[in-house]
């Protein structure tokens, strides 16, 4: 377990981690997230254990999660979301201690995981969070009312054709295929139907 004390990977472990609590954040009860970000932060701290901390980084650390919370809360999430993952890439690159301003962790491999962790959060988060807050497309309560065309006879089943989706359907009384309908309830999946008469006049 040597290799852990080595800054670099420790810092990468300690990355990876912080991005899989974030997508837990995100997407609670996974367990795939959670256990994940777990063993990483986990390693990262034996590593930080035997290397020592910079206790100002840590705290930034900590406190990036205010501003991501914020993020899946807030209207105004780009700015909260940019501002958690500058403070994961400032922590993150001057957690383990050294001499002077320059960070512990190699350079080069700060700039290309600082970018790739930046723009997976950034992407990820946000498709997350926008598919989270999307109104369903299959809203069957936006159906009510609207007009279709049976596939199939309608009775006690059948189908129709319903905003450009086929939908199980059934009716009081028979309607033949190829006949306007009008939408005017639902059972779970199944729209309740009748005939439109105001396409047949």
């Amino acid at each position: 377990m040597e290799f852990i004390a080595d800054p670099n990977i420790a810092y990468v472990l300690l990355v990876l981690g912080s991005i899989l609590t974030l997508l837990a954040i995100v997407t609670p009860e996974t367990g795939v997230l959670e256990i994940g970000a777990l063993f990483s932060i986990a390693l990262s701290g034996i590593g930080a254990f035997r290397m020592g901390i910079n206790l100002w980084a840590l705290l930034v650390l900590v406190l990036m999660l205010v501003p991501f919370i914020y993020a899946t809360r807030k209207p105004r999430r780009n700015i909260y979301l940019a501002a958690s993952i500058i403070m994961l890439i400032i922590g993150s690159i001057y957690l383990f201690p050294t001499q002077g301003l320059r960070p512990s962790v190699n350079p080069y491999l700060a700039i290309l995981v600082s970018l790739i962790s930046g723009t997976f959060i950034w992407l990820i988060v946000l498709k997350t969070l926008a598919a989270i807050h999307s109104r369903p497309n299959h809203d069957l309560g936006n159906l009510l009312g609207q007009i279709g065309e049976t596939k199939t006879i309608v009775h006690s089943e059948g189908s129709v054709q319903m905003d450009g989706e086929l939908w199980s359907a059934r009716s009081e009384k028979r309607i033949s295929a190829g006949k306007q309908v009008r939408v005017i309830g639902r059972d779970g999946f199944t729209l309740i139907v009748e005939s439109d008469n105001q396409a047949e006049n």
